[in-house]
């Protein structure tokens, strides 16, 4: 039986996830970034993330020509960053007030935590590139996680973490 693009996102969209917002430099030093939910640990020893950037992205150009990204973990109240960057373009990082890590990267202020990291490999899979990052600096803040569910962006509700109901999320997210 063939899996079909529709359900198989579907499918996909039933696995909550926290948001991200990954940001690097291309050859020339411009800045391009996007909204990344498909981001994890790999390793502990050496400490090592992923994240998942479509082929069509312009920033896998700009990984290959940087070698360093920063992510930012978006908290609760960050909805807006997170639609800023899920649109393409340069236009996301006008009037944008960005901070920059101790590798130079850009990270969005006062997120829950900033992972500066070193290209450590790119791995091409289907209409994605799965780059691993090697984590040079890290920055961590108290608070709780934006999450993103069944194509919604969704907050813990209470103590014992029940998801809302959420707002409608672009589809690029």
């Amino acid at each position: 039986m063939a899996v079909d693009a529709f359900t198989f996102r579907r499918a996909l969209g039933q696995f909550a996830s926290g948001v991200t917002v990954v940001t690097t430099r291309d050859g020339a030093g411009r800045p391009a970034g996007l909204t990344a939910s498909a981001f994890c640990s790999v390793s502990l020893d050496p400490p090592l993330i992923l994240v998942c950037v479509d082929h069509r992205s312009e920033v896998n150009q700009a990984l290959h020509a940087s070698g360093l990204f920063g992510v930012s973990v978006l908290h609760e109240d960050q909805e807006s960053w997170s639609r800023r960057f899920a649109s393409g373009g340069p236009e996301k990082f006008r009037d944008a007030e960005l901070v920059t890590g101790a590798q130079g990267t850009l990270l969005v202020p006062d997120a829950l935590a900033h992972l500066e990291c070193r290209v450590k490999a790119g791995h091409p899979e289907g209409d994605h590139m799965i780059w691993v990052g090697e984590v040079l600096e890290l920055k961590v803040a108290p608070g709780r996680p934006l999450l993103y569910h069944g194509s919604a962006y969704r907050r813990l509700d209470g103590p014992g973490g029940a998801l809302d109901t959420g707002a409608r999320a672009p589809d690029r997210v």
